[in-house]
């Protein structure tokens, strides 16, 4: 078992920028590849970006690739997604999301079986 808590949500105004974090505790961190999904109302969770467990492979969505950073400090238990030049679409309801192994991360969300309660990022125009 993971617990997953995400924090760094909020509201803020296109082109502005938000750091999400998700501090895990349970199990070992460096078992888990990491990544963060979203979900819009109406629409479905989808995923923005992963990284192994290591850090050395990292995992963007077309939609944030180069607006998007996601890192994680092993030290801590925690991973991270910089997020910037943020975007109306970017506008959702956040999940940090946990994936045994370390080396491959699903894309789909049910294949996955460690979440956070999840964080809201609104942007405003």
């Amino acid at each position: 078992q993971v617990q997953l808590v995400e924090s760094g949500g909020g509201l803020v105004q296109a082109g502005g920028s938000l750091r999400l974090a998700c501090a895990a505790s349970g199990r070992t961190f460096t078992s888990f590849a990491m990544g963060w999904f979203r979900q819009a109302p109406g629409k479905e969770r989808e995923i923005v970006a992963a990284i192994t467990w290591n850090g050395g492979v990292t995992y963007y969505a077309d939609s944030v690739k180069g607006r998007f950073a996601i890192s994680r400090d092993n030290t801590k238990d925690t991973v991270y997604m910089q997020m910037n030049n943020l975007k109306l679409e970017d506008t959702a309801v956040y999940y940090c999301a946990a994936h045994w192994g370390g080396v491959t991360f699903p894309t789909e969300p049910g294949k996955l079986r460690y979440w956070g309660q999840g964080t809201q990022v609104t942007v405003s125009s």
